[in-house]
């Protein structure tokens, strides 16, 4: 009788486990380091150097290991879920591109550029979007950050319609190639991309070398040390925003 009720009791916390792990939500936040190979709750001891938030299927999909020791919650059927996030969608860190030039347009969405917003945000219609892309969307550029023009709670900042016709010129009206990264999107439900308007030319990079922008590195993205190095080279060139407040 002790044995038939033990295993009872040892199948019911199974079930009980089970079920946990399954209601596990994918955008549930968990931690990862600069160079971690694993994933982390918050206040896990491995964190101590570096920080960084990641949705648990961003961390899934990214080939990230749980902890050890915090025991983080686990995404199951994560075959489903890579089929899903990653699908055709291209992921420059699935790549593991070490250069954004290196970037293959042929494995990324095609969109038309419908709206403008500002610098670094425009809408795009995408040609056969795919899960978890809309067929339209608000974007927001990896790693790049202009002066403001939209915010209502701040007035239009220094060189920011510079910026903001420039993107304006170059996008609007036009088919360009679309490629994640870690994120999928901001706070504000943007879709976070690189867009590239041909083979080994991204948009978000060239606002940085041209001056109409700076990287923007709070959080972490494939290029981040590469798009330092722009902006570091427009500010010694004194391109763009760079020009104007060396006068």
């Amino acid at each position: 009788m002790r044995k038939t009720a033990a295993s009872c009791l040892f199948l019911f916390l199974a079930l009980v486990s089970c079920f946990a792990a399954d209601s596990a939500d994918p955008a549930t936040i968990v931690y990862t380091t600069n160079s971690g190979t694993r994933y982390h709750r918050e206040g896990c001891s491995s964190l101590s150097r570096s920080k960084i938030a990641i949705s648990l299927v961003d961390a899934t999909v990214s080939g990230l290991t749980p902890c050890l020791s915090c025991k983080p919650p686990v995404l199951q059927e994560k075959e489903k879920y890579l089929e899903r996030y990653q699908g055709d969608i291209y992921r420059v860190h699935l790549a593991n591109l070490k250069s954004y030039r290196d970037a293959d347009t042929s494995k990324m969405l095609v969109a038309t550029v419908i709206r403008h917003v500002d610098g670094d945000t425009v809408r795009l219609e995408f040609e056969n979007p795919i899960t978890p892309v809309n067929k339209i969307e608000t974007i927001r550029m990896i790693g790049v950050d202009t002066p403001e023009t939209v915010d209502p709670r701040k007035s239009v900042q220094f060189f920011g319609k510079e910026a903001s016709d420039w993107t304006k010129t170059a996008l609007l009206g036009k088919k360009v190639f679309v490629a994640l990264d870690w994120d999928t999107r901001d706070k504000y439900k943007r879709l976070l991309v690189y867009i590239y308007t041909a083979p080994g030319e991204c948009h978000n990079a060239r606002l940085i070398s041209e001056g109409y922008g700076h990287a923007y590195v709070p959080f972490p993205f494939q290029f981040l040390d590469e798009f330092r190095a722009l902006e570091r080279d427009a500010r010694t060139a004194k391109r763009g925003l760079w020009a104007e407040q060396a006068h």
